[in-house]
């Protein structure tokens, strides 16, 4: 066997190892699904501003096999990229434009506030959160492309900055491993903070369960997308939030804080499905409005299954509106 058919071998028995490696170190990553996703390639919707050269599109005109426009020739230019048949068609000196591609930065916000740590499915919201945020963020930098990793609750408790190397996928893990769900949420306030110190275009998912006045997103979305970032959020629910099944009187309990309510269940279920629905629709209508985009995900939902619809969405180009109930 040549040296040249052991290079790929190796290199995917490096990867298997490190998988195990990190399955065994991290609960919240399944190195399984990782495996069977990492088949899928992780696109940004809109051009990015990269350090390298990589699989997305860039705003700027470089060296690829894409053909992008014609433009006049000016002193200076590289007479290479001359059109020497468009010279002869019109007696006038035209250069060639090609697309560049470059690599993205992938930055995975998690709400860390108290009512993440909801859940009645074997899981918390937030336990979920880990495991769809660690599986990209392996995919990331499996791809070549950076990840970088911000928490927030009340404030910005645990920030990692986006790097590309593998040594940094070991940093995010056991930074995210020491988080905590709990205080109360201002992500919105966060998000516009995010939106001004992150530079460079960025591909931003957002983890949460947006427990928040709907306009208060619209403004923070509408920030970083003026900011020329691609923005996707997981909106995540448990199962009980969605369906509100309580058969019994249950003391209800703010996570965020210490207000409780005792209450009969029957007596508030339409009440409650009804201000649950409008809140849904308006947190959805905000996020088509922005063109952010949505996918709001009951935690009983496979992740495997939950990411793979969304890597096939953005790879087909149509990133659409999605729900997982």
């Amino acid at each position: 066997m040549t040296i040249k058919k052991l290079i790929p071998i190796a290199y995917f028995v490096a990867v298997l190892v490190t998988l195990r490696q990190m399955q065994t170190q991290y609960s919240f990553f399944d190195p399984t699904i990782a495996a069977r996703l990492m088949a899928i390639p992780l696109v940004s919707r809109s051009a990015m501003i990269g350090g390298v050269s990589g699989r997305h599109t860039s705003p700027h005109r470089g060296s690829s096999v894409e053909f992008a426009e014609y433009r006049k020739y000016v002193p200076g230019d590289d007479l290479r990229r001359l059109d020497w048949r468009a010279y002869g068609r019109t007696d006038r000196f035209y250069v060639k434009e090609f697309e560049a591609d470059t690599n993205l930065r992938c930055i995975l916000i998690l709400d860390s506030s108290g009512s993440m740590g909801f859940g009645s499915v074997g899981m918390s919201k937030w336990d979920y959160a880990l495991r769809l945020a660690s599986t990209l963020a392996y995919l990331t930098i499996q791809q070549g492309d950076a990840a970088g990793l911000v928490c927030a609750s009340n404030e910005i408790t645990h920030r990692l900055p986006p790097r590309r190397n593998p040594a940094h996928l070991a940093s995010w893990m056991e930074l995210v491993s020491q988080v905590s769900p709990k205080g109360e949420t201002h992500l919105p306030r966060l998000l516009h903070e995010l939106a001004e110190t992150v530079s460079q275009r960025a591909m931003v998912i957002v983890f949460s369960d947006f427990f928040d006045e709907p306009l208060l997103w619209r403004d923070c979305f509408e920030h970083l997308r003026f900011r020329k970032h691609d923005v996707s959020v997981f909106h995540l629910m448990d199962p009980e939030e969605l369906q509100f099944d309580f058969q019994r009187p249950t003391r209800f309990t703010d996570l965020e804080g210490n207000a409780s309510i005792f209450a009969e269940p029957s007596d508030i279920r339409d009440r409650y499905h009804i201000a649950l629905d409008e809140f849904l629709a308006s947190l959805q209508q905000t996020c088509l409005e922005t063109r952010t985009e949505y996918r709001r995900v009951s935690i009983d939902t496979s992740v495997e299954s939950t990411l793979k619809e969304f890597l096939v969405a953005r790879l087909n180009g149509t990133g659409r509106q999605g729900s997982r109930m």
